[in-house]
């Protein structure tokens, strides 16, 4: 009888990643919402997820750089959930923009910094066969707790709670998040093998050649992929709201957000599944194929209420495809006493990306061009598809073939 997959480690890692995402999409959700209340626009936030997204990238580079030295990574994983937590509940004590960037900021490194040992612990616990459902699974948890926040942050706006609270209950799940990482989770009680004492001149193990190839895919089209948090703020202003008032209409946007993460929670595992029977590549190319399409419609109707609903649901998708399938296709790539690191060097690319088009597009929608912004966005997302497709045609792109597993 085989043994089954989902062990007590897979639990309590999709648990961990389940709670802290309800905690901190609480806080994404009215974040745009809290920001207008203090007078900020668009480029605030833009500098806000990009200063974030810039230390963040750091940060899990050095989660990687950790992760690779030492024997015991949960700790430092769940350390890195607290440190998320804390953070992200004391933006609701304060008000200056400096204040918000610097807790945003520390918030998004302990996010950073857990990443790469959490997808290691994950790598870890489960037989190679089954790297796309893992990742589909940890991803699906992650967009479910992206969906509970959201929908209780909404109750709780429409229940007449102020934002500044909302911000204040994320701690709660939160703290929930660090503990399931702590308790329930368990490392492979294997040890990697000691490295053998090198001799004068003798280099380190290199990475595959194959990996920084893909790397600079990743990173192309990560200078594409802008935060979703705008998505909230766009459908906002379609709503005619620029969130200081009006729950009703402000509970909306944030609705829509919370579709974006329900499809993505729906698409993440079936996704996973599939890369586990058919080559991973391919299925990613599709998903950065679509990603650009819907930047696209964005550049062309993003003041459309009506096209932004269509473009929450295709963001949604191709979300999980990335998300889920860059980290099962490192996790082939590399052999196990360099994951860690590889996967904080993926998660650095990612990151690098994600900051500096969350600048570029919160400063050209606030100076009115939404269409140069999203445009740019799906030129770059382009560039990155395209690189994808040249390595895979030219063969460069040897995968390890998966045995298929029921």
């Amino acid at each position: 009888m085989t043994r089954s997959w989902v062990t007590p480690t897979v639990v309590g890692i999709v648990l961990a990643t389940f709670f802290s995402d309800f905690s901190h999409e609480m806080c994404t959700a009215v974040l745009p919402l809290y920001l207008a209340t203090l007078g900020l626009g668009p480029a605030a936030l833009g500098l806000i997820e990009g200063v974030a997204d810039f230390l963040v990238s750091l940060s899990k580079l050095a989660g990687g750089v950790v992760g690779h030295h030492v024997r015991h990574k949960r700790p430092w994983a769940s350390l890195g959930y607290l440190v998320t937590t804390v953070a992200t509940g004391a933006i609701a004590l304060v008000g200056g923009l400096a204040a918000l960037v610097s807790l945003r900021s520390a918030a998004w490194v302990g996010r950073g910094f857990r990443g790469p040992l959490r997808d290691y612990l994950l790598a870890d616990a489960v037989e190679p066969t089954h790297y796309g459902r893992a990742y589909g699974l940890e991803r699906a948890g992650d967009m479910l707790g992206a969906v509970a926040g959201p929908l209780m942050a909404t109750l709780l706006v429409w229940a007449g709670v102020e934002f500044r609270t909302v911000i204040l209950w994320t701690l709660l799940p939160g703290l929930l998040a660090a503990g399931s990482m702590f308790f329930l989770t368990k490392e492979r009680e294997t040890p990697i093998a000691p490295a053998p004492e090198k001799t004068p001149g003798q280099r380190r193990q290199p990475f595959p050649r194959v990996f920084w190839i893909f790397l600079i895919g990743v990173l192309l089209f990560g200078l594409g992929d802008f935060s979703r948090t705008f998505l909230i703020w766009l459908a906002a202003k379609g709503l005619g709201e620029d969130g200081s008032h009006a729950a009703g209409a402000v509970s909306i946007a944030v609705l829509l957000y919370t579709m974006h993460n329900l499809v993505s929670a729906g698409a993440a595992y079936p996704v996973g599944r599939l890369g586990d029977r058919l080559p991973k590549l391919r299925i990613l190319l599709w998903g950065y194929g679509l990603g650009v399409g819907t930047n696209v419609l964005l550049a062309l109707f993003s003041g459309s209420l009506g096209w932004l609903v269509a473009v929450v649901v295709l963001s949604g998708v191709y979300i999980a495809v990335e998300e889920t399938l860059e980290k099962a296709v490192a996790a082939e790539m590399l052999p196990r006493e360099l994951r860690s690191l590889g996967f904080g060097i993926l998660a650095c690319a990612n990151a690098v990306g994600d900051m500096a088009s969350s600048l570029y597009v919160g400063f050209l929608l606030e100076a009115g061009r939404p269409a140069l912004a999203f445009g740019i966005a799906a030129a770059v997302g382009a560039l990155g598809a395209l690189w994808m497709l040249v390595a895979l045609r030219g063969n460069r792109f040897q995968m390890p073939s998966s045995r298929t597993a029921g």
